[in-house]
């Protein structure tokens, strides 16, 4: 089974992940981490933060000589900014530290139910875990994942719908070219013609003290039919992406395929007809792909495409209302370090937790303790089908 856990607050002196389960054999490198990190960090309308972190990975078990053993795999990313949170953030008690508890909560944030929840009375040691930093311990085990998905050539690919209202003209191309036109600027969109406006709805957002949101697409090609399953509810792989991406901060929706869509369509426009063809990869074909790749909870061997949305980012540099939690009485929220808009950065972040959910789901279907191994139970599987 591969699973993996996340560990370590913002400006903490690390993140820190353990990915269980990853096959022996996998030819693996920091460089195949570093580049998913450093496109985690880009995009217009980032903060100060991103000029201060220069996400590194280093390896601490599972790894051998850029190979995989097959044993847990731990990754680390040092946090430079800990010089300047060392005393506040150290782990150990010092009587000489007078401390300055945040108190006052932000809107939209984990701050209030986190606080209540785990009974503190800062509100730092709730936004300090809760914060979005914790994506790139994530970004670190999605880019494995892409190791091995690729190995079967399976690719994950995203780019940019809409940030504050601009929206991206689609271009009919396929997944990889609009991957290709989207990493060619710094929104992620496709449609260049809209990259100006959407530069000059995150500056005038910035300027008023506001965030935005937008909505971005991940793609994955090559996945064979049959991942997932139609027999448990917490097997549906549809169920299981959304999960996944819901679990991201600041996301609020997921659809897949046609999504909401469906609901003001008729049957017969939204269902996708089957055909065969010999010279595709997997021999059963549909004609069109309103299912986004997935259907009774399964891969059906077309491109899935899902959507997401993502809320702006809840820190103000006008703040809400808020309450003290120690006085409540009413004040202006709190103000961390934050950037106007995200998208972008969200949009690296969705490939990768979509890529562990896919490996995760190979794996279940193609399972084996080593690459070698793998291999041969999924050509297998797909001389069998192609077989049918």
């Amino acid at each position: 089974m591969l699973r993996y856990l996340t560990a370590g607050e913002s400006h903490g002196p690390a993140l820190v992940s353990i990915l269980e389960g990853m096959p022996a054999g996998l030819a693996l490198s920091a460089d195949d981490i570093n580049v998913q990190l450093a496109r985690r960090q880009l995009g217009y309308g980032r903060g100060r933060r991103m000029e201060i972190e220069s996400d590194r990975v280093m390896f601490r078990s599972g790894v051998r000589h850029g190979v995989t053993l097959g044993s847990p795999i731990a990754l680390e990313i040092t946090n430079l900014d800990w010089r300047q949170w060392e005393v506040r953030m150290d782990p150990t008690p010092n009587p000489d530290y007078k401390p300055n508890p945040v108190t006052k909560p932000r809107p939209g944030h984990a701050d209030l139910p986190g606080a209540l929840k785990y009974g503190h009375r800062d509100v730092r040691n709730v936004l300090e875990r809760a914060s979005a930093r914790e994506t790139a311990s994530r970004v670190c085990v999605g880019a494995v994942a892409r190791r091995l998905l690729a190995e079967f050539d399976i690719h994950v690919y995203s780019h940019v719908l809409s940030i504050g209202g601009v929206h991206a003209r689609r271009v009919n191309l396929p997944p990889a070219q609009l991957h290709e036109l989207a990493e060619s600027n710094d929104v992620r969109c496709t449609d260049t013609g809209v990259v100006d406006a959407i530069h000059q709805a995150i500056d005038a957002a910035k300027a008023n003290g506001d965030t935005l949101g937008g909505v971005f697409e991940v793609l994955v090609t090559g996945v064979p039919p049959g991942l997932g399953s139609h027999v448990q509810w917490d097997r549906k792989l549809d169920g299981r992406l959304a999960q996944a991406l819901m679990s991201m901060q600041a996301i609020k929706g997921v659809e897949i395929g046609m999504g909401f869509a469906v609901a003001e369509t008729p049957g017969s426009q939204v269902h996708d007809p089957i055909a065969y063809d010999a010279a595709s990869a997997f021999g059963f074909i549909h004609t069109s792909n309103n299912a986004g790749g997935i259907e009774g909870g399964m891969s059906n061997g077309e491109t899935i495409v899902i959507r997401v949305a993502k809320k702006p980012i809840s820190t103000l540099y006008k703040p809400l209302a808020s309450v003290d939690l120690e006085t409540k009485q009413s004040f202006a929220a709190s103000i961390e370090r934050s950037d106007t808009c995200a998208v972008p950065a969200a949009s690296v972040i969705g490939e990768n937790i979509v890529a562990f959910t896919i490996a995760q789901a190979f794996l279940e279907k193609y399972g084996g303790d080593s690459i070698a191994e793998i291999r041969r139970n999924y050509i297998g599987y797909l001389t069998e089908i192609r077989e049918r």
